[in-house]
């Protein structure tokens, strides 16, 4: 695996981009993460099941959270024993959550390639995902007790956010205090307990390992805003994922729940089309992402990822300056430019390709 080719290369590109030895060495035990997460996911008794509950990590993937891992562990001895194990367990979680999430969406891309449920069906998709779960309890336990807790709570908090999702606002509750609720365990959890398992592992300050797991935390929440965005504003060409699929799965997004308590006709429009369930046709769900568009929510959703990344900027304070603290602030840059640069690529994609296929008539 060459490295221009090894998963999480080009995020890490962009976190270390003016210092070469620090991202070079970063690289290398990114590296060694994914030949150990390969291995992990090979290691099924059954070449059939192997062939299933790999499928999503041969397919790629931005591997933030092992790089998490990684930056956490830069505050204590990152080469000690546990670090690179904790990195395979925080991205098979991942991978697990994806397996059941893109089931409950209905999903048919992930990464670019065809989701597991896609492939395989429902039912195989959310088996696979359970083996991906217990596998990374597996390695919890080699690890050591406070590992198995780590894994245990993450686990329970991103059910409980999936429970929470589905349930809905209870009566009286504000809906978006409702999504924050969700977010915080169904996304959040998993990358504040992979920058503080590197800490944990490397042996760093317990100081630094609090404030490491508020920045994961609040990363967490502006990640799943700029996710939000994009399923509503990017081309496919530039996320692998259908426009508009969380929307017309009925996904209560941050976005839609703001551009649903709009007061406008365009409000009440868009209210009226997610109250009947998923968009199933095309038409519907044009029309949605039009209301959308027009709305006032796509500011609003900005202003609360702005505020999450200013809260994930500050818990950077009491750490040592240094290349990993760097990264890390690097990192809330690229969250807050990414819907900009995904949408502006998607949009230069898709001129090319029209201009492409008009070269192409043009010549008969």
């Amino acid at each position: 695996m060459t490295a221009t080719a090894l998963p999480g290369s080009e995020l890490l590109a962009h976190l270390a981009a003016h210092d070469p030895r620090f991202r070079e060495r970063t690289a290398h035990a990114l590296l060694t993460v994914e030949k150990r997460l390969l291995d992990c996911a090979a290691d099924a008794p059954d070449p059939r099941v192997a062939e299933l509950v790999g499928h999503i990590a041969a397919a790629g993937g931005k591997r933030l959270r092992p790089l998490l891992v990684l930056l956490g562990a830069e505050f204590g001895e990152p080469w000690r024993d546990g670090v690179v194990e904790a990195a395979v367990i925080a991205e098979l979680v991942h991978i697990s959550s994806l397996h059941h999430d893109d089931v409950m969406d209905g999903a048919e891309l992930r990464h670019g390639v065809a989701s597991v449920n896609a492939l395989w069906g429902a039912r195989l998709a959310v088996a696979g995902g359970n083996w991906l779960l217990a596998r990374a309890a597996r390695l919890a336990a080699e690890l050591g007790p406070e590992m198995v807790r780590f894994q245990a709570d993450v686990a329970s908090e991103l059910v409980e956010g999936q429970l929470r999702e589905m349930t809905g606002p209870g009566e009286g509750e504000d809906p978006v205090a409702h999504f924050f609720r969700v977010t915080s365990g169904k996304t959040a959890a998993l990358l504040a307990m992979a920058v503080s398992a590197g800490a944990l592992h490397a042996g760093a300050p317990a100081a630094h390992g609090r404030a490491l797991g508020e920045y994961g935390r609040q990363l967490g929440v502006a990640f799943q805003i700029s996710d939000d965005l994009l399923d509503l504003v990017a081309p496919a060409s530039s996320t692998g994922k259908e426009l508009g699929k969380d929307l017309a799965a009925g996904v209560p997004s941050l976005p839609v729940v703001l551009a649903a308590t709009d007061r406008r006709p365009a409000g009440a429009e868009l209210r009226e089309l997610l109250s009947s369930g998923p968009l199933d046709g095309p038409e519907d769900r044009r029309r949605a992402l039009d209301l959308f568009a027009d709305s006032p929510a796509p500011a609003a959703a900005a202003a609360h990822l702005g505020h999450r990344l200013c809260l994930a900027r500050e818990a950077l304070g009491v750490l040592p300056p240094g290349p990993a603290r760097r990264a890390l602030h690097a990192l809330c840059d690229y969250v807050d430019s990414r819907v900009a640069r995904t949408v502006d690529a998607g949009h230069r994609s898709d001129q090319q390709t029209r201009q492409g296929v008009g070269h192409a008539d043009g010549n008969g």
